[in-house]
């Protein structure tokens, strides 16, 4: 897999010139091919771990302040 450098730098390339154009069809689908290119060469094998680690921190960060209030009434709100 030599050569995936270079389909990686010719899909975001793509990518750009999309959404320089404005079209927003052809530039997901080139993005979507740069992450599937980077994901299976194997510096970008750890990615999909990373992101999960990530999205797993931000969610054990945000669950108490969105379920502190749960147990108050709203009684005699809005009257």
């Amino acid at each position: 897999m030599p050569g995936v450098g270079l389909l990686i730098l010719l899909v975001i390339g793509g990518a750009t010139l999309c959404v320089k154009a404005r079209a927003a069809g052809p530039a997901a689908v080139f993005s979507a091919l740069a992450v599937l290119f980077i994901v299976s060469t194997p510096v970008g094998s750890g990615l999909p771990g990373v992101v999960s680690a990530v999205f797993s921190a931000v969610d054990n960060a945000a669950t108490p302040a969105l379920t502190q209030g749960q147990g108050t009434t709203t009684a005699g709100v809005g009257r």
